[in-house]
């Protein structure tokens, strides 16, 4: 598997990241996705790399500085073929050494906490992420779990 920054161009990606952003609004009410879509992924305070087997989209995760020393997980997504393959985890070390190379010290974000959410929210458990209370710009919502870690460099 090879994980590049990617610019967010490529059709592949562009499906990959609709099917997203459908699945939140299918799964969440409208007030509590906070999914971004492909535009919002192109400020410049936000990272975004792509997974690849062969020539197969595996998957993304995007990495948004909030303020100093912080960032956010975002669009963390697996395509169907490459769930079980230890895609999403991959991705999710990448990013943590990316943060941590950049000088961050610590990672949050925000999932959902229907069924649907509960794979991911097992992934960063698994990886020392533990609950928290909103951050950013984020409120109080029955419809999303708040997670961080502290990074050690």
């Amino acid at each position: 598997m090879k994980i590049i920054k990617d610019d967010l161009t490529g059709p592949e990606i562009k499906a990959l990241l609709q099917a997203h952003l459908d699945d939140m609004y299918a799964t969440s009410p409208p007030e509590s996705v906070h999914a971004l879509d492909i535009d919002a992924l192109r400020q410049p305070e936000i990272t975004f790399w792509t997974a690849w087997l062969e020539d197969d989209l595996a998957g993304c995760i995007a990495l948004k500085t909030i303020e100093s020393g912080h960032g956010e997980i975002k669009s963390m997504r697996t395509t169907e073929n490459a769930r079980g393959k230890g895609v999403a985890s991959k991705l999710l070390a990448h990013l943590t050494s990316m943060a941590e190379e950049n000088g961050l010290t610590r990672l949050s974000l925000e999932t959902g906490t229907e069924a649907f959410f509960e794979p991911a929210r097992n992934l960063y458990q698994r990886d020392g992420f533990v609950e928290c209370e909103p951050f950013a710009s984020y409120s109080l919502d029955p419809n999303s779990v708040f997670m961080t870690k502290l990074l050690t460099r």
